[in-house]
């Protein structure tokens, strides 16, 4: 795991592989907590997120953010990228695995890379937001360790594939 440094910045949209979306979390609210229910999708489709265009060295050396990279050898597999959120967690903007990667543990590292921070940080949690539609994101997020502490209807409007954001939270003991 390498924190970001200016030779490595080219790396950083290598990560950005399509992905499957095979299913959707519906949430509920009731009696002051949410919890959901998984459905799949009768077919599958593949899509790809943007490639995110910032100023890195933004995120080199700085106290409220950072962005964390995995390697296998030379090859960047991962990425994490995180800022440190004025509610006091250390909010997740992205992390992304290569396709040949996923399911192989570097997801798991980038998020306990991104909990030495926090804790490093003295944040009370980490934070992250994910599309409902999503279902592999949010099975990975649930095993590890996130709950689902909120959801948008709103954020979303202009897709209409996505009913709602999904606010995950993991909340240091």
């Amino acid at each position: 795991m390498r924190a970001l440094q200016p030779e490595w910045i080219k790396d950083i949209n290598v990560t950005n592989e399509p992905f499957n979306l095979f299913g959707r979390v519906v949430p509920q609210f009731q009696n002051g907590s949410w919890s959901y229910e998984e459905i799949l999708f009768d077919e599958s489709r593949e899509t790809c997120f943007p490639e995110d265009r910032l100023n890195w060295n933004d995120y080199i050396g700085q106290e409220n953010k950072a962005l964390f990279l995995a390697y296998d050898g030379q090859a960047c597999v991962g990425q994490i990228r995180l800022i440190r959120d004025w509610t006091r967690f250390g909010y997740i903007e992205n992390i992304a695995t290569i396709q040949a990667y996923r399911r192989s543990g570097v997801g798991k590292m980038l998020l306990d890379q991104a909990e030495a921070w926090a804790k490093d940080k003295q944040l009370i949690g980490l934070s992250l937001e994910a599309q409902d539609d999503n279902l592999a994101a949010c099975r990975f997020y649930a095993k590890h360790g996130f709950v689902l502490g909120g959801v948008d209807t709103l954020k979303q409007s202009g897709n209409a594939n996505i009913d709602a954001t999904l606010y995950w939270y993991k909340i240091f003991g």
